[in-house]
């Protein structure tokens, strides 16, 4: 079986020590190198285990003929637009119960009317991990509040919108909130 596990790590701008804490119950780096080389057997309880901890399905750690991927073609940086030194994939966001979208319809802050905004759900005890994050906040009677995660006092979170003059929102004891994770935007 040929794995994609080193693929979606760096795709997912991660390291190997990243990857080895984040499992449960966390592991080493060198562990993960070799699962990632075939230099050690890939069962399905570790394949489980680094899905987890990339946050993606375990399907996506596995090569197939209908895996989904995109060649990148170049590099975009402040000298205008290059040529890879050595071929790059991107894998694109593949949806799991964790995942929520937003669309924009109106443009707000950085945000265009169009755009769609892909959040990886977290509980509450996962509030840290999101300070000065885009974070989806949900309120009673089916209301929600969008904007960046500024401060965690207790269990109050205080939220700063998007938008120039806009004012902080206070939201006491959220169930769970959603971390912005991707941007797509149609050109």
């Amino acid at each position: 079986m040929i794995n994609r596990i080193r693929d979606v790590r760096r795709a997912r701008r991660m390291t190997l020590d990243d990857v080895a804490r984040r499992c449960d119950p966390p592991t080493t780096a060198q562990t993960i190198g070799r699962l990632e080389t075939g230099t050690r057997t890939l069962s399905l309880d570790w394949l489980n285990r680094i899905a987890a901890a990339l946050e993606v399905d375990s399907s996506a750690l596995v090569s197939t003929e209908t895996t989904a991927e995109l060649a990148v073609v170049a590099l975009l940086g402040a000298d205008g637009a290059q040529a890879l030194s050595r071929p790059e994939t991107a894998v694109p966001p593949i949806p799991n119960d964790q995942m929520v979208a937003m669309r924009v319809i109106g443009s707000l802050g950085e945000y265009r009317s169009g755009d769609t905004l892909w959040l990886r759900r977290i509980d509450a005890d996962g509030i840290a991990s999101a300070l000065n994050c885009d974070v989806l906040v949900p309120r009673p009677a089916g209301r929600f509040v969008f904007g960046r995660l500024i401060a965690r006092d207790g269990e109050r979170i205080q939220i700063l919108p998007p938008g120039a003059g806009s004012r902080q929102q206070v939201v006491s004891n959220p169930p769970w909130l959603a971390v912005a994770e991707t941007l797509i935007r149609a050109l």
